[in-house]
């Protein structure tokens, strides 16, 4: 049975950074296209960041140059750095892992931002 729990969230105020943790069971980090999507109020789940099992990373153009995705295998934990942060960035994010598409999700985990 895949897992996929999500941690790290917080308030934190404008320019500030935070980083979150996605602790997986199930499968192997390595082997999976693994991301970040988040979702803010009143708007539709929108993609972050991946990492592809190749170690190819893409990023929305939002957060590029502030975000940062990694993982560690050892751990089968995927992490997304989080800097610069700005109030727009508040949303509940969830990792995801899948193959040719994202078919696990964790419950997610809040990130506020204040002005």
């Amino acid at each position: 049975q895949v897992q996929l729990v999500e941690s790290g969230g917080g308030l934190v105020q404008a320019g500030g950074s935070l980083r979150l943790s996605c602790a997986t069971s199930g499968l192997t980090v390595s082997s999976y296209t693994m991301g970040w999507f988040r979702q803010a109020p009143g708007k539709e789940r929108e993609f972050v960041a991946l990492v592809r099992w190749s170690d190819d990373t893409k990023y929305a153009d939002s957060v590029k140059g502030r975000f940062t995705i990694s993982r560690d295998n050892a751990k089968n934990t995927v992490y997304l750095r989080m800097n610069s942060l700005e109030p727009e960035d508040t949303a509940v994010y969830y990792c995801a892992a899948g193959l040719a598409t994202f078919d696990y999700w964790g419950q997610g985990t809040q990130v506020t931002v204040s002005s």
